[in-house]
């Protein structure tokens, strides 16, 4: 890794250690300033990293994906924003999408597809994400529908993470992959936490899942870029 690369990468460990400081110690003034840094310098070390491949289409969907994330997280901290929130988000989880699709070593083949198959495989998410929406449709209101849009968006997200199974190295799609489901969990936990019941320690957990995802993710993606560049 670079010098600057690194850099970035401290800092956004510094961010991540501080915002959660500031959850234990119930600081949420300062967290204006300790969450918002966290996506920054996660963008500022993707983009480091991935100069080799500037204007491409992936480098454009992750950085938008994570920009997308730092605008949720600012718009998040207030509560009157949340939907606001939710819609950043939902094109962070578009762009990854694009991402994780875009980090295959195989092409597509429609035809080739066996829709059972793959449905069996994700079934459990789909059980996961149906049975988080019936805890939480009731207090929803307005908000159902956005929601669903919401899920569905996340649950493609997590869907296309696990496709990259056996179309990229091991340390990509498990780093990735792990990434994804922990993404799903934060978010998951958020849904709990604010339309059903209360989780002890909520903030602090859903926080440590989601900074631990984000930077799997590209971690993720790294690690795929890193294996095309030593085979070329």
């Amino acid at each position: 890794m670079r010098k600057k690369e690194i850099l970035w990468l401290y800092v956004f460990l510094f961010a991540a250690l501080a915002d959660i400081s500031m959850i234990i110690n119930s600081e949420t003034s300062y967290r204006y300033f300790t969450k918002p840094l966290i996506m920054i310098a996660l963008l500022m070390y993707f983009l480091q990293s991935t100069r080799l491949i500037k204007d491409s289409l992936l480098r454009t969907a992750v950085s938008a994906a994570l920009f997308c994330s730092f605008l949720g997280d600012v718009l998040l901290l207030n509560n009157n924003l949340f939907l606001f929130g939710l819609g950043a988000f939902f094109i962070t989880h578009v762009g990854y999408t694009i991402a994780f699709k875009l980090t295959q070593n195989h092409s597509f083949n429609l035809l080739e597809v066996n829709f059972i198959k793959m449905f069996i495989y994700n079934l459990p998410l789909y059980i996961v994400a149906a049975l988080i929406y019936f805890l939480i449709h009731s207090q929803l209101n307005e908000l159902k529908i956005p929601v669903i849009i919401y899920i569905m968006a996340i649950v493609m997200m997590v869907t296309m993470a696990r496709e990259r199974y056996g179309r990229t190295n091991k340390t990509s799609f498990w780093q990735l992959f792990i990434g994804a489901i922990l993404f799903f969990t934060s978010d998951s936990l958020l849904a709990l936490d604010r339309f059903f019941y209360p989780i002890v320690d909520g903030d602090l957990l859903i926080m440590a899942t989601y900074i631990l995802g984000q930077l799997l993710i590209v971690m993720g993606i790294r690690s795929h870029l890193l294996q095309v560049k030593s085979s070329q």
